[in-house]
């Protein structure tokens, strides 16, 4: 009975939702801070949790980075919790509320969080993966390649924690804005998502958006990267996915370019779940 009330009010706080029966969703856990807010993210989990640390897969949407919802991930991190995945799906500060690099910052205080807190949620902190949408999938290819700079990580928490990730799925990310030229958008104009993210035009500010660009910081010690861009896409350019695994591989960086045929900006009947879980399958779980 205590068991069926508890439920019922985590119900009526918006904090659990148990639409899926073998999933939970624990709703607007705070991570950190940005600025002078608390940030929040959503957990994706099974209700009857495996006896073995979990890995993790932290879902970050996309909008221009000026809109969007931690909401959409949970969708698609139930098919992962399945399978023994712990997620997360995590709100960051958008370009109107702060200019980058508030945004990294965000996301590395949550990574820094669920390591702080691997434990209490029974999670192996050594196996936490990143996937991005768009400008989420920029935000998940810089978690990948700026591990260690430390002009990234902020003041939000847990400040003894690394913020390093072990894999990246990019979904057509932008990977360096100077390159980005026009086509629906004109991205180089002082109105576009770019211009806006960094606070001035981006062609008039070339050297901080230079620092702003995932391919800045290719590494040899970078994470796996799965990266996925369809070869219509109207809004990035498929040159920006291609350049940055043209960097990774000449870096000697295990990476894997999927251009799919026909996909535009986002996309549509067909499946892309089933290669992004095999991707983390291989290099977040444990081998056999």
């Amino acid at each position: 009975m205590t068991k069926l009330i508890a439920a019922g009010l985590l119900l009526l706080l918006g904090l659990q939702d148990n639409a899926a029966p073998d999933i939970e969703i624990v709703r607007d856990v705070a991570y950190g801070q940005g600025g002078t807010r608390p940030l929040r993210m959503h957990l994706v989990r099974l209700k009857a949790l495996p006896s073995q640390p979990m890995p993790v897969v932290v879902y970050v949407h996309g909008g221009a980075w000026r809109q969007g919802s931690k909401e959409g991930g949970t969708s698609l991190l139930r098919s992962l919790a399945r399978k023994g995945y712990f997620g997360a799906t995590i709100e960051y500060r958008f370009s109107q509320e702060a200019p980058f690099p508030a945004q990294i910052e965000d996301c590395k205080c949550a990574i820094r969080y669920l390591r702080a807190n691997a434990k209490t949620y029974g999670l192996d902190p050594d196996r936490i993966g990143v996937w991005g949408s768009s400008a989420g999938g920029f935000l998940a290819a810089l978690l990948g390649t700026s591990g260690g700079i430390q002009e990234f990580e902020g003041t939000g928490g847990s400040p003894e924690q690394s913020s390093r990730v072990q894999a990246v799925v990019d979904w057509y990310g932008p990977t360096d804005f100077l390159t980005m030229g026009k086509n629906e958008i004109d991205h180089d104009a002082a109105d576009s998502p770019e211009s806006r993210l960094i606070g001035g035009p981006i062609q008039e500010n070339r050297e901080k958006t230079a620092k702003a660009s995932p391919i800045a910081y290719v590494t040899p010690d970078d994470p796996p990267f799965l990266i996925m861009h369809g070869d219509k896409d109207n809004l990035v350019p498929p040159a920006q996915s291609e350049r940055l695994h043209e960097a990774l591989k000449k870096a000697g960086v295990d990476s894997t370019l999927q251009v799919l045929p026909g996909q535009r900006h986002g996309f549509r009947d067909v499946d892309v779940q089933t290669p992004v879980e095999a991707f983390f399958d291989r290099h977040l779980k444990p081998a056999k």
